[in-house]
C-alpha cells in the first residue's frame, strides 16, 4: 500500500471512543468503522473523521473495506466472537491487526496464526491495552533481569469502574472459574486460589489468582513454565456460584447493558493502575519490579494509538506477537504517566 491509513473498528464502543479521541487530539485521523451506523456517525461528524459501516459477520464487506488501511485497532467485542473473522479479513488484505481483548481463547487463536501472518507480511498484535501491555512488558523486563526464571508471578490493581464491554467479558471468564499456568500448562483452580499479600508501590494488598490474559501472553513471550496472575477478588457469594449457568448470566448481561459506558472521565482522571511482578529460578534467586500508570481505560488508550503508530513506522517484524515480542519490554517507556522501577 502506498500510504498510511488505520482504522479504529467499534469506534463508538467504549474503547474505541476513547482512542479515537485520543487520536485525534494528537493530530491522527483514523478512519472509524463499526456495524453502529448512527453512532459511528455522530461520533466522526463531532471529531470531523471519514466514517464507513460494515458488520464483520459480512466476510465481502469487511474485506472491501480493509483493502484500503494498513492498520486496524479492533475494538469490538466480544472478541471471542469477533476476532476471527477480523484477523482471516487482515490475512487476505495485507492489513496490520491490533486488538484488546482479554480472553484466553482469543491470544491463542491468534497467537496461533504467526505463519499465516509472516506469509501475508502483517503483524497480529494481540493484547494492545491493559490487557496485556503492562504485565507482558514487566514480565519481559524480569525476564531479561532472570533469563533462567521457571516461575512467574504478576498481580495487579485497576480502580475506578469497569466498561459494559469489559464487565460482560467478565460474566463468561468468571463462569469458567480461575486458572494459573503450571509446567508450561493451564490448570483450572477456583477463582482466588491462590491467594496472597503483594507489595505494590502505594501499599501491601490481598489478592487472589484470576485467569488474566498473561497466561497465555506471558508463557509465549518468555516461555516462563509457571506462571500466576493476580487482582482483588470479591468473597465468594451465591451470585458467584450461580453465574456458573447460563439463564442468570443472560441475566446479569441485561443488567450491565442498563449500566453507563464506563468510568466517567472525572474517575479516570482520580484513578491509577499498579502492577507488580516477581520472577523466581530453580536456585531460588528473585527479581522483582513494579509500574504504576494512569487509570487502565486512559492506558488502553495510549497503548492502542502508539502501537498503531509503531506498527505504521515498521516497529515490528510479521508475525503473531505480544506486545512486548512486537516492540520491546521499553515499549512501556513511551506510554504516558508510566513510571516503571524494574531491576
Amino acid at each position: 500500500m502506498s500510504h498510511q491509513r488505520w482504522m479504529i473498528y467499534g469506534a463508538n464502543g467504549y474503547t474505541g471512543d476513547l482512542t479515537a479521541r485520543l487520536a485525534v487530539s494528537r493530530g491522527a485521523r483514523p478512519l472509524l468503522a463499526g456495524r453502529n451506523a448512527a453512532a459511528v456517525r455522530a461520533l466522526a461528524d463531532e471529531l470531523g473523521l471519514d466514517h464507513v459501516i460494515f458488520d464483520l459477520r459480512d466476510p465481502v464487506a469487511t474485506r472491501r473495506h480493509l483493502a484500503d488501511v494498513d492498520a486496524v485497532a479492533h475494538c469490538a467485542g466480544p472478541f471471542v466472537a469477533t476476532a476471527g473473522p477480523m484477523v482471516d479479513a487482515c490475512l487476505d488484505t495485507g492489513t496490520h491487526y491490533l486488538d484488546v481483548t482479554g480472553e484466553h481463547p482469543v491470544f491463542e487463536a491468534v497467537l496461533a496464526r504467526d505463519a499465516d501472518a509472516r506469509a501475508a507480511g502483517v503483524v497480529l498484535l494481540t493484547g494492545a491495552g491493559f490487557d496485556v501491555v503492562p504485565t507482558d512488558c514487566l514480565a519481559n523486563l524480569l525476564h531479561a533481569a532472570l533469563p533462567d526464571a521457571t516461575a512467574l508471578e504478576l498481580a495487579f490493581v485497576a480502580p475506578g469502574g469497569l466498561s459494559r464491554g469489559t464487565a460482560t467479558t467478565g460474566l463468561s471468564m468468571n463462569a469458567r472459574g480461575g486458572w494459573r499456568r503450571i509446567a508450561g500448562t493451564l490448570v483450572s483452580t477456583p477463582m482466588g486460589t491462590p491467594a496472597r499479600d503483594v507489595p505494590f508501590p502505594t501499599k501491601v494488598r490481598r489478592v487472589g489468582a484470576v485467569p488474566w490474559g498473561d497466561l497465555v501472553t506471558a508463557h509465549h513471550s518468555t516461555g516462563i513454565g509457571d506462571i500466576v496472575v493476580y487482582t482483588r477478588v470479591p468473597a465468594p457469594s451465591l451470585l458467584s456460584r450461580l453465574i456458573r449457568f447460563a439463564p442468570v448470566r443472560a441475566l446479569a448481561a441485561r443488567a450491565i447493558k442498563r449500566q453507563p459506558p464506563g468510568p466517567t472521565a472525572a474517575t479516570r482522571a482520580a484513578t491509577t493502575c499498579e502492577v507488580w511482578g516477581e520472577v523466581r529460578n530453580a536456585a531460588g534467586e528473585v527479581r522483582t519490579a513494579t509500574l504504576t500508570g494512569p487509570n487502565a481505560y486512559d492506558l488502553t488508550a495510549d497503548a492502542l494509538h502508539r502501537a498503531v503508530e509503531h506498527l505504521l513506522a515498521g516497529a515490528a517484524e510479521p508475525g503473531a506477537h505480544t506486545p512486548a515480542t512486537a516492540f520491546g519490554p521499553d515499549f512501556l517507556t513511551h506510554l504516558d504517566r508510566v513510571v516503571v522501577k524494574a531491576p
